[in-house]
């Protein structure tokens, strides 16, 4: 890789945890500005809007960040082929794989926004959304389905930088983005009283002038590829990113369709547990960064040392991670179980709500620490271009653990959230389990496979 490209790293040499940790902050900022835009939507609306408007946007969220997951899952493959083909010194296909991308991810949003303008009472009946957030869940979901093909292209731009092994950029264009929004969100929602629907149009209003702007940034710089009018088109490298992103994306939905379902068994326990819920949601969104700040930055480590054939730096990336997240998790786990009240009075002022929303964080705390570890297996399997694992792991512990659990918690006598928060960490500890088999596994065939070479 060349040395003089502003625009790329070099993970196959140095220090990896120097690397790692210097790729991950900036990853970290631009994660920590995304779920501003909901929590921002929440918190405004909680101030300035109505009760049933908290419930609205929570549940509108979820349908929202199901998509959007979604979407990141897709664009890893994006991110994986282009580390791969970096690692391998073939900067040549990168223009392949963008131009393939363009074409995909464009049909792909048309789609979805049909999907989210045509289904929206219907994702909100099948979340019971209360009857009296009904009608602003579908304006909440409807407005940003509108807007969708804003969040792809985000998606796919961040995608591809992560792939070269810059961070920077994209913590630039969402930090546009988050700015754009607040202001939106405090004109639309406090000034206008325009309640859920503001929230709304802010969100689309700061990710379609988040993408324009990172597109005039983007010529502005030097970039290792060149992408020429004969590479944008349905090619081959659409099927290569695929392979990696469409088991990422089918274990992503049905993941977060277990969430979607676990809201839906919080919502029929009334507006107080679902408003309550919703916050803590939102709370438990910044509890996650850091895990995926984490399964981002070894995913594209790792991918450009396989690449390299450098495989001790690959499980180094993976362990070093699991180290960096278990420390900080060990701090967040102390204030959302003893103090889950301060985070969740920021949005509200309603004492119920509050109360519900630390009585959740409580029994889900944990998570802060066992997420990292298993989102740093994900980093190193996804890095690998091996999203089998992550896929059945993810399905497996959604359906088999957590949503059982949940729906077992909530028939019990006197339910609360506090029991439902704790299926959540012990899902976890099942993928914990689950991928360190997996690994011993994997670790084995690679000795299998250098013991044969040596013979040779």
């Amino acid at each position: 890789m060349a040395e003089n490209n502003r625009l790329a790293d070099d993970f196959t040499q140095g220090s990896i945890v120097e690397k790692l940790i210097r790729f991950m902050i900036p990853v970290l900022g631009a994660l920590i500005l995304q779920a501003m835009y909901g929590a921002v939507d929440l918190l405004v609306v909680g101030q300035f809007g109505t009760d049933a408007g908290i419930s609205a946007v929570a549940t509108g969220s979820n349908i929202i960040n199901l998509v959007t997951f979604v979407i990141t899952s897709l664009t890893m493959g994006v991110t994986v082929l282009i580390g791969r083909y970096l690692g391998e010194g073939r900067n040549e296909k990168v223009g392949r794989v963008i131009g393939g991308a363009i074409c995909f991810f464009t049909a792909f949003a048309a789609v979805v926004m049909v999907l989210l303008l045509v289904g929206a009472p219907l994702f909100s009946g099948w979340l019971n959304a209360p009857e009296a957030a009904f009608s602003l869940t579908n304006d909440y979901v409807r407005i940003c389905g509108a807007g969708m093909i804003f969040v792809v292209a985000y998606n796919v731009i961040s995608g591809i930088f992560r792939g070269l092994g810059n961070s920077k950029l994209p913590l630039i264009f969402v930090s546009i983005a988050c700015l754009v929004n607040i202001v939106g969100d405090l004109v639309f929602v406090a000034v206008l009283q325009m309640n859920v629907a503001g929230a709304a149009l802010a969100t689309v209003l700061a990710q379609a002038v988040s993408v324009i702007l990172s597109l005039l940034i983007i010529r502005r710089q030097k970039l290792p590829f060149s992408v020429k009018r004969e590479d944008i088109g349905f090619n081959q490298e659409i099927s290569n990113f695929l392979r990696v992103g469409i088991p990422l994306a089918f274990q992503e939905v049905l993941t977060n369709v277990s969430f979607l379902i676990l809201c839906a068994i919080v919502n029929q326990m009334g507006l107080e547990a679902s408003s309550g819920y919703g916050i803590a949601q939102k709370i438990v969104s910044f509890m996650m960064l850091i895990p995926s700040s984490l399964m981002q930055s070894i995913s594209a480590v790792v991918a450009q040392n396989v690449g390299a054939g450098k495989e001790a730096r690959t499980r180094k990336a993976m362990y070093s991670g699991m180290a960096i997240g278990s420390v900080i998790g060990v701090f967040v786990f102390l204030l959302v179980f003893f103090r889950g009240d301060i985070p969740s009075a920021m949005f509200t002022s309603n004492a119920a709500y509050i109360q519900r929303s630390a009585e959740y964080l409580r029994g889900l705390s944990l998570e802060a620490v066992l997420t990292c570890l298993v989102f740093s297996y994900i980093g190193y399997f996804n890095g690998h271009g091996q999203p089998l694992p992550v896929m059945i792991q993810g399905i497996t512990a959604s359906f088999l653990v957590r949503v059982p659990l949940s729906y077992y918690f909530s028939i019990q006598e006197g339910a609360n959230l506090f029991q439902i928060g704790l299926a959540v960490p012990i899902a976890s500890v099942y993928g914990i389990v689950f991928f360190t088999i997996c690994y011993m596994r994997n670790r084995k065939q690679q000795m299998s496979g250098e013991k044969g070479r040596n013979v040779l």
